[in-house]
């Protein structure tokens, strides 16, 4: 060990390992009863578990437990759990240049008419599919569904998201058909960032000639608390426009993610707005 790039990289090892092996695994219990946990495990055995919290420690059965993982470090902010946005692929309904991750999946609900599915295929591709059941008051429903490709060029700083919505309304054939082909480029991570893109609409097989403008963002305040938006100018083959608006926030309840804030129909003469309010349901373990 006289040479001293061996012992250089001896130390350099040994500092890593122990490193390694001093900082604690923190652990996340969900219990039957609805009780979350987060702490490091102290003692395990075939039908306890011993868990050293803030509050303390605290034995749970094993009996009681629904479900448990490790909390991944980028969880934990300032020795707070900070749980990761079940949506963080898309804003109000606008999606981003970031994809789902693979086997994720959610079920989304707008106004109780708006429904939406959505699940990682891979790391970069993802498709939902979506349908208003407006059949149940006995008229025609539009569904669709909506494949996406997200490419990362710079690691949590710059995402590219390329993808379209394909519909038609149940019952009217070739005159129902709609959709969007879209692209957009994400800037930030995923917890803060604002996308910018254009889309191309169509309707019974014609594209329109001029593109839709978009503008998205969202920011995180807090643990549990997203201030998000989206913006659409959306122009005809006449040479008019038609802004659309969607401003609010986005609250973390348990695992579920609760969307509110006003839904705005803006042009020169014309003003509107109704209330915005979305339930996003993960479908698989967070």
């Amino acid at each position: 060990m006289k040479n001293p790039i061996l012992i250089l990289s001896f130390l350099l090892i040994s500092c890593s390992v122990f490193s390694q092996e001093s900082v604690p695994i923190k652990h996340r219990i969900e219990t039957v009863d609805g009780n979350i946990y987060n702490g490091t495990i102290i003692e395990e055995t075939d039908s306890i578990v011993k868990l050293s919290t803030k509050a303390g420690e605290i034995t749970i059965n094993k009996s009681t437990i629904r479900r448990r993982r490790i909390i991944d470090s980028a969880e934990m902010k300032n020795g707070k759990f900070w749980p990761n946005n079940p949506q963080s692929a898309r804003y109000f309904f606008t999606p981003n240049g970031y994809g789902l991750e693979e086997e994720q999946a959610y079920y989304q609900n707008v106004m109780l008419f708006v429904n939406q599915f959505e699940l990682g295929v891979t790391e970069n591709f993802s498709i939902g599919a979506g349908i208003v059941p407006a059949f149940i008051y006995g008229v025609e429903s539009p569904i669709w569904f909506t494949p996406n490709f997200s490419i990362p060029v710079v690691e949590d700083k710059v995402n590219v998201g390329v993808g379209g919505l394909f519909g038609t309304v149940i019952g009217l054939g070739s005159e129902g058909s709609f959709g969007l082909l879209y692209g957009n480029t994400t800037f930030g991570t995923r917890d803060s960032n604002i996308s910018v893109g254009l889309g191309w609409g169509y309707a019974e097989g014609d594209f329109v000639s001029r593109p839709t403008f978009t503008v998205g963002g969202i920011t995180r305040l807090g643990p549990r608390i997203f201030i998000l938006g989206e913006f659409y100018n959306i122009n005809d083959e006449f040479g008019g426009s038609t802004s659309l608006a969607v401003l609010g926030g986005r609250s973390l309840i348990r695992r579920v993610g609760l969307d509110y804030g006003m839904f705005m129909v803006i042009e020169s003469d014309f003003f509107n707005g109704i209330p915005w309010l979305g339930v996003t349901v993960p479908l698989t373990k967070t």
